[in-house]
């Protein structure tokens, strides 16, 4: 019995080692196969799908945008347009009379470190100091000798000019208008008396009109070239603010201002159609 039990044993160990074989040899492919999922794994990941590249670089052209945004620089176009040239063509010119060249009568005191020194000769020297004058104070003018007054009253002696506030005594100007303007606006000032007069020619039946434009000012009295005083006059029509007429003549006309006193500033527009 021994005997006979014996290959029954060899044949059940063969069977047994035969079937553990197969069932190794079937995991262990199956293993190789896990193991390249597992490695596998790595190259699905998706690296190539990233966003970022197609985002960024694209958005990245904001730059067209600013330049967009700077082309509006035609914030200069309103600079250039000529409107100021095309209207000055129109403004009046404005006439003053000289302050130089001129026999000055008077002046007024203006020394920016009162009083004024007066002095007995015509400079600066110790010794020579004749007196002195309070700002505001109007003084009498003999003659003028390089940017000096010699003054006889209040007190007599010599003054420095920068120091003062001075007009010519009589001043005739002829208006000329500018090219394309038929207006003007005349402004100065008498100090002490004098005569200031403003000459203009004109056609007969053209229309002239003056206006005053400062209030404690006085209105030019307006003398036709015969003579005749078409406005202004200093006895009976000195509250005129405004004259408006047709010429009667051609010729010059005369618009004067005449001081007996201390004088006074003047401004007003004329202007010829």
């Amino acid at each position: 019995m021994n005997a006979s039990k014996k290959p029954k044993m060899i044949v059940g160990a063969l069977a047994i080692a035969l079937a553990i074989g197969s069932i190794l040899g079937c995991q262990a492919p199956q293993s190789t196969t896990e193991n390249s999922n597992t490695n596998t794994t790595p190259e699905k990941t998706t690296p190539e799908k990233t966003t970022p590249e197609k985002t960024t670089p694209e958005k990245t052209k904001t730059p067209a945008a600013t330049e967009q945004a700077k082309t509006p620089a035609p914030i200069s176009q309103p600079m250039t347009v000529p409107t100021s040239s095309g209207s000055s063509s129109g403004e009046p010119i404005v006439i003053v009379p000289p302050k130089e060249g001129c026999k000055i009568s008077m002046a007024i005191v203006a020394d920016p470190n009162p009083p004024l020194n007066v002095r007995s000769t015509p400079k600066v020297a110790e010794g020579n100091l004749a007196g002195t004058v309070d700002n505001g104070i109007y003084v009498s003018i003999a003659e003028e000798s390089n940017g000096w007054f010699r003054i006889t009253d209040p007190v007599e002696g010599w003054i420095a000019k920068t120091r003062t506030e001075s007009s010519c005594a009589n001043v005739t100007e002829t208006i000329q208008f500018a090219p394309n303007t038929n207006s003007a606006i005349v402004r100065g000032k008498i100090i002490g008396t004098g005569s200031h007069k403003y000459l203009l020619t004109a056609n007969k039946g053209q229309t002239i009109k003056i206006t005053k434009l400062n209030a404690e000012g006085v209105f030019p009295t307006l003398v036709a070239p015969n003579g005749e005083v078409l406005a202004g006059d200093p006895y009976s029509d000195a509250e005129r603010t405004e004259w408006n007429g047709t010429l009667p003549l051609a010729g010059p006309y005369s618009m004067q201002m005449e001081s007996n006193f201390r004088g006074f500033e003047y401004e007003f527009l004329v202007e010829v159609k």
